[in-house]
């Protein structure tokens, strides 16, 4: 895992030999822009480097990260080496983890102004494009503390403390919100899609790919597939689980009644009306199912 240093702006390693522990660390999220900088700009300075807007946040938020005496912080554009396959694939499918284990987790939410309000109806953190993002919702649920910062960086508040806010605007219970870390399993698969129904991702895999940490499963990504990424996630979590709530889906389209398209769902969308949808909770076990080369096979009860 690389850190940056937040006095020196180096990278460095985790863990080696005279550090054998990831140290603490602070942890961004955000929603990339068109001028974010890579690891090898930051291993390779050149003198443009300080007059990108990337570069730019990484210097912001070290500092916050340092006022708060952090010597390390995680930002995901420049900490992972995206042209190295093997360590992308890596670093997505511990994504969840390293958001989950940061002390914080600083949300910068660039298109709110200083002198937002943010309860107003209308307000621009009601608004931000970052609550529409698919990667930021791990990002959101993942950490136990979540400070988030306008684009002037100036503190709007925590997730604890605009819990109920929060939750108005993502449809996310208050319990999830800050519990799900340890209390994952008391959420049905369909709770979980309904909560990135109305997200959006700019890769079509990555709406599957973003999801991963939040069902706790494993898988490579093969960028490409379009929407068979979302297939191969539901037939992962068919794997694992015997929760029938994957099943609770309404089809996008009046049109897409009229085609065979089987029991999975072609988009987290497609769960936007699955917020309700729990877990049973029955003295009986639940029946095996099991997806098979002629399709889905499961036994239940008339």
């Amino acid at each position: 895992m690389r850190l940056i240093n937040t006095a020196t702006l180096q990278l460095e390693s985790f863990p080696r030999f005279d550090r054998p522990q990831i140290p603490p660390y602070a942890i961004l999220s955000h929603r990339w822009g068109a001028d974010e900088i890579s690891l090898q700009e930051m291993q390779t300075p050149t003198p443009s480097l300080t007059s990108k807007l990337g570069y730019q946040k990484v210097v912001k938020c070290s500092a916050v990260a340092a006022s708060f005496g952090f010597e390390y912080i995680w930002i995901d554009t420049c900490c992972i080496d995206k042209t190295n396959n093997v360590e992308l694939t890596e670093a997505i499918n511990s994504m969840f983890n390293y958001y989950r284990d940061a002390d914080v987790c600083y949300a910068y939410l660039a298109d709110v102004p200083s002198d937002d309000d943010a309860s107003a109806e209308g307000s621009g953190f009601r608004r931000s494009s970052w609550f529409t993002r698919g990667w930021t919702l791990q990002e959101l649920i993942a950490p136990e503390s979540v400070t988030f910062y306008g684009g002037d960086w100036r503190d709007i508040g925590t997730k604890s403390s605009l819990e109920k806010l929060i939750a108005e605007i993502t449809l996310i219970s208050p319990f999830a919100l800050n519990r799900y870390a340890t209390s994952s399993s008391k959420f049905s698969v369909a709770q979980k899609m309904a909560w990135a129904s109305n997200r959006r991702t700019e890769r079509i895999e990555d709406i599957a790919y973003c999801l991963m940490g939040l069902f706790g499963v494993n898988m490579p990504l093969i960028y490409g597939e379009g929407q068979n990424a979302f297939k191969r996630l539901q037939l992962e979590l068919l794997k694992e689980s015997n929760d029938q709530s994957i099943f609770a889906w309404r089809a996008q389209t009046e049109t897409s009644q009229y085609y065979r398209r089987g029991l999975l769902a072609y988009h987290p969308a497609e769960f936007r009306d699955a917020h309700d949808i729990v877990r049973s909770v029955t003295c009986h076990p639940l029946s095996e199912f099991s997806m098979t080369n002629v399709g889905l096979k499961i036994t239940l009860p008339l």
